[in-house]
């Protein structure tokens, strides 16, 4: 019998002859951890065991098992109690623990959690213990009374985090597709957990990336957003583990969090399961699934500049025999703007349904649809400085483009999803999805030249319609499962991807461009043109092939070596704007390695590297394309697991270099369009993050960033970029009034700054815009009137920081002041 060992305490050692395999977590030699950092794959490393005392498995202690599959559980309560446990992967495949929360001896928690399963843990004469099948008739003579009422949390993906009420997560899967724990991850990972979401009011993508450790977000106008994290863009965001690099680099609209359940975010590279995009990160969305049982909830929220949401969300069985599932979420909003002419409406809808066609197999499709509305859209901010040189400061309300402008997008999405376990520990899943992102804006740009500090003469208008059509075909199949190699259980994952999206796009300009406006009043106020200047057009499709495959191999005890390799085949056709050829043909293997080294229960050492590669869309001045980034990222940290695992923390050094790399160097009137120039850049830092529940009471996640980024002649690059930030996101429960709950968010970073690349001053100096350093602090409560009904009190920018939020461009908008919103929360 092929049986698993697991332990949170080093042990004695046990001869290699043992009839079981043994998993036991012990401290290494200075050797292999020296290895292990350099990612030599030596196999003389020698891994020292130190003895360690027999557990007392007869005391009581207290455990707070999330639900979930049965090896995972048992596996928890080994690493929490620190006993050797011993079982056979194939007693416990497929079957589900109820979890344990509260105060028991070891015994009484093992009990517990094999539930009514026909299994038996038997102590063994070490003090350790393993699970064997129990003899039938003691199996049907066992009371179901043993133990007192467990409390269960109906939860059909024990990854899913909105029944749990907490920051931290007991795994993630975007780094491998393996459900490994935070420690067992040889990368940097955060995850936005539902309870964050709701605490804080994060309804979009905005909101929740701005509170992540080493993400910043770059307001660049009303409706569009670049997002960077260690030093460069994030272009790589996925639904459930699938998805491609944005199109042009950024978020066009508001992406609502209605939808999810929560957000994974991977610093560095992800090239096993991405392969192209930027090494800065990737962005997980993971949809909210039908729930086994009923549950129903229904939130208002009113807030400042006369906000108004309304969302629902009901999911549970449809069927008596609970294989039928669905789930139906909406969402409604309305809100004004603290800058004149802005508004935003958007709603969404979406459906799931979810089957399960035999015990093995779970078949899932959905639909969902997001339109967003806006009016006073600014396409582009405020100028940063006036024909002198120096700084501009204007209101906060001042309204950088007409009441008529705007930029509508709809972004609708149909999945479907089947997964089957195949046995042996084996699972398979295939998802296609279909998405078409339409968008259709009449628009206003301040242009020109800065304006004059006395007169406000020098700013122009730009003005034209967007129309844009994407369409993305995406499939993902996978498998994943144990094999035996040299005596001992190592997991393998296989898989293919194929994506295809089809850009179309069209503009034309409007009368009267290069009109002179003075500013600040003529920038508002101005008319809407008649639409009949210049036109232009691009069709284009980008494709990507890719199979994929890593390797979890156990190589000693306390030693995990991942390698693992994707293959992909990139191509574009087609013709962009001015008719200038979309057209490139790239084929790249990308390796991934990581290694992770436990020191001890508590502790580990871990590395990583991999490469990706980015086919651009950005264009120089000659509006020729500027060719693939190539990108490496080198990480190596230690990570620290306590609390039952519910408390993670992580100190990651990384290096991350990318090469031709668009840097924005200005805007041709004439031509209408945005062109870059090609830098090498490198960054060099280390993060620190802290991130679950420090007690019953306490959540919190919290993180540190700081880097360096140079060019290849050393100097500073990427300057809008701060060098330093801050993340912190608290909540506490009152022990003496339960059912209130406080918390408290702060975001941070130092000063940012950016030379004017197109204007100088008149005595022919650089103009330089500058963000000092600053920091935004937001207060929560939320009180518990009875189980179903709740209120929620926001307040966000408490002190009324006023400061710049981007300098991407050379132009730029204003963060929004002091506000708040009051939700009222009733679950059905």
């Amino acid at each position: 019998m092929t049986a698993r060992r697991l332990r949170a305490a080093a042990a004695s050692s046990h001869s290699s002859h043992s009839s079981r395999t043994s998993f036991q977590r012990t401290s290494s030699s200075a050797a292999s951890l020296a290895a292990c950092l350099a990612l030599s794959l030596a196999c003389g490393a020698v891994l020292a065991q130190t003895p360690a005392s027999r557990p007392a498995t007869q005391a009581t202690r207290s455990f707070d098992i999330p639900p979930g599959p049965l090896d995972l559980a048992l596996t928890r309560l080994a690493r929490a109690s620190g006993i050797l446990l011993s079982f056979d992967p194939k007693l416990v495949e497929g079957r589900q623990s109820a979890g344990l929360v509260g105060a028991y001896t070891v015994e009484a928690g093992l009990r517990g959690l094999l539930g009514d399963a026909p299994l038996r843990a038997v102590p063994q004469a070490d003090g350790s213990y393993v699970v064997e099948r129990a003899p039938a008739d003691e199996a049907a003579a066992a009371p179901l009374t043993q133990l007192p009422v467990v409390r269960i949390k109906a939860r059909t993906d024990p990854l899913m985090t909105e029944k749990t009420d907490r920051y931290g997560v007991v795994a993630s899967n975007s780094a491998t597709r393996l459900a490994l724990s935070p420690r067992e991850t040889p990368q940097s990972v955060t995850v936005v957990t539902r309870a964050r979401m709701d605490d804080f009011g994060l309804l979009n993508a905005n909101d929740v990336l701005a509170s992540t450790t080493g993400v910043s977000v770059d307001v660049v106008e009303t409706d569009r957003t670049y997002f960077n994290a260690r030093g460069f863009d994030i272009s790589n965001f996925q639904v459930d583990g699938v998805g491609l690099p944005f199109t042009n680099g950024d978020q066009l609209g508001d992406i609502d969090t209605a939808l999810f359940d929560r957000v994974e975010v991977l610093r560095g590279a992800n090239g096993l399961l991405s392969s192209t995009g930027n090494p800065a990160a990737t962005v997980n969305y993971v949809r909210k699934r039908p729930t086994s049982s009923f549950q129903g909830a229904v939130g208002l929220t009113l807030g400042s500049w006369n906000k108004k949401r309304v969302e629902g969300d009901v999911s549970g069985p449809l069927n008596d025999a609970g294989t039928l599932r669905g789930r139906a979420i909406v969402m409604a909003q309305r809100n004004e703007s603290f800058m004149d002419n802005y508004a935003l409406s958007k709603n969404l809808a979406a459906g799931l349904l979810e089957a399960s066609l035999s015990p093995r197999t779970t078949l899932t499709l959905g639909l969902s649809r997001q339109a967003n509305r806006p009016e006073g859209t600014a396409w582009g901010g405020l100028p940063l400085n006036y024909a002198d040189g120096s700084a501009t400061d204007y209101q906060r309300s001042t309204a950088a483009a007409p009441r008529w402008s705007h930029w509508d997008n709809t972004d609708t999405t149909a999945f479907v999803e089947l997964a089957h376990a195949l046995g042996g520990g084996w699972n398979a899943k295939a998802m296609a999805s279909y998405r078409t992102l339409k968008a259709d804006g009449k628009l206003f740009s301040i242009s020109g030249a800065l304006p004059d500090r006395t007169t406000g003469a020098g700013t122009e208008s730009w003005l034209s319609t967007q129309v844009t059509d994407e369409t993305q075909k995406l499939f993902d199949a996978s498998a994943s499962g144990p094999f035996e190699l040299l005596g001992r259980r190592h997991d393998l994952v296989v898989g293919v991807n194929t994506a295809r999206v089809h850009n179309e796009a069209s503009y034309q300009r409007g009368a009267g461009n290069g009109t002179a406006i003075i500013a600040p009043d003529g920038w508002g106020n101005y008319p809407e043109p008649a639409w009949n200047g210049g036109t232009g057009s691009a069709d284009f499709v980008n494709r990507r092939e890719s199979i994929y495959a890593l390797a979890r191999l156990n190589l000693a005890d306390p030693w995990k070596l991942l390698l693992g390799l994707n293959h992909t085949r990139m191509r574009s056709e087609g013709l962009g704007f001015r008719a200038v050829p979309r057209v490139y043909k790239e084929t790249e293997t990308v390796p991934y390695l990581g290694t992770v080294v436990d020191l001890d229960a508590h502790h580990s050492l871990y590395a990583s590297t991999t490469t990706i590669v980015n086919p651009q869309t950005q264009v120089d001045a000659n509006q020729a394309l500027l060719g693939p980034i190539k990108g490496r990222n080198v990480e190596l940290g230690a990570k620290g697991e306590w609390m039952n695992g519910e408390l993670n923390g992580s100190f990651a050094v990384f290096r991350t270099t990318q090469n031709n790399l668009a840097e924005y160097a200005g805007f041709d009137a004439d031509g209408g369009f945005s062109y870059y120039r090609r830098i090498d850049a490198t960054a060099k830092g280390f993060e620190l993050e802290l991130s679950g529940r420090l007690s019953p009471d306490w959540d919190l996640s919290a993180g540190y960033t700081q880097l360096r980024i140079e060019d290849a002649t050393g100097a500073d690059a990427r300057t809008f970029v701060p060098r330093r930030t801050a993340r912190v996101s608290a909540r506490y429960r009152v022990p003496a009034l339960p059912a209130l709950k406080l918390g408290a968010t702060l975001r941070w970073q130092s000063d940012i700054h950016r030379v004017n690349g197109t204007q100088t001053a008149p005595d022919g100096s650089v103009i330089i815009a500058r963000q000092s350093a600053y920091a935004v602090l937001g207060l929560m409560a939320r009180y518990d009137f009875s189980d179903r009904l709740s209120a929620h009190l926001l307040l966000n920018n408490v002190t009324d920081r006023k400061y710049l939020a981007s300098l991407y461009w050379d132009q730029s908008l204003l963060g929004a002041g002091r506000n708040g919103q009051l939700t009222l929360n009733w679950k059905l």
